[in-house]
């Protein structure tokens, strides 16, 4: 029996063939999600579903006999629960068709209440927990961009002050050196006006 056959076979019980490939995916969904996030899913009377981790170990390729490694592993694991068993061995009978060979399961069955809309929370948690991380090394990479570009700033003006600073004496020095240089000829002009007028007398 394959995937299209099991819906034939509950679309009667179920209202329609379109209700039934729903009920179908949405299990099938429920255990495949809950399997692969490590969770068992225990189904009384039916059996459980649970993730096991295989070691790195070696092997035999087939074809050659050459000895291989395998990398650890995980791989899905299905138990058949005792009421399952006991159906298939014959040890209790199959119900008639309209019956249900697997009885309802109580509440709690399902190990860590798996179901299709708490593994949708879980995704939609780790996608938020997800953005919330980029988000916040987003604005740490802005915060540190614009304290370097502040940095950058404040040195740049100290250092113009400097420069300028550096400029006005350099200036100073300049006018002061200037300064007797223009006084000197008018000093010696004025000896040499005196020591004519003493020539004369």
């Amino acid at each position: 029996m394959n995937k299209a056959q099991l819906v034939e076979a509950i679309a009667d019980k179920l209202g329609g063939r379109q209700q039934a490939a729903e009920a179908v995916d949405a299990v099938l969904d429920a255990i495949v999600r809950a399997t692969v996030n490590g969770d068992r899913v225990s189904v009384t009377g039916f059996g459980s579903f649970e993730r096991v981790e295989r070691p790195a170990r070696y092997a035999r390729n087939p074809q050659t006999g050459e000895r291989v490694r395998v990398k650890k592993t995980s791989v899905p694991r299905f138990r058949a629960g005792q009421g399952f068993k006991d159906l298939v061995s014959g040890t209790k009978k199959l119900p008639k068709a309209g019956e249900v060979s697997v009885k309802k399961a109580p509440k709690g069955s399902l190990t860590g209440g798996v179901t299709a809309k708490a593994t949708t929370k879980k995704a939609a948690a780790k996608k938020t927990t997800a953005k919330k991380a980029v988000t916040t090394k987003a604005a740490a990479k802005k915060t540190t961009a614009a304290k370097t570009t502040a940095k950058k700033t404040t040195a740049a003006k100290t250092t113009a002050k400097k420069t300028a600073a550096k400029k006005t004496t350099a200036k100073k020095a300049t006018a002061k050196k200037t300064a007797p240089a223009k006084k000197a000829p008018a000093k010696s002009a004025a000896r040499k006006t005196a020591t004519k007028r003493a020539a004369k007398r």
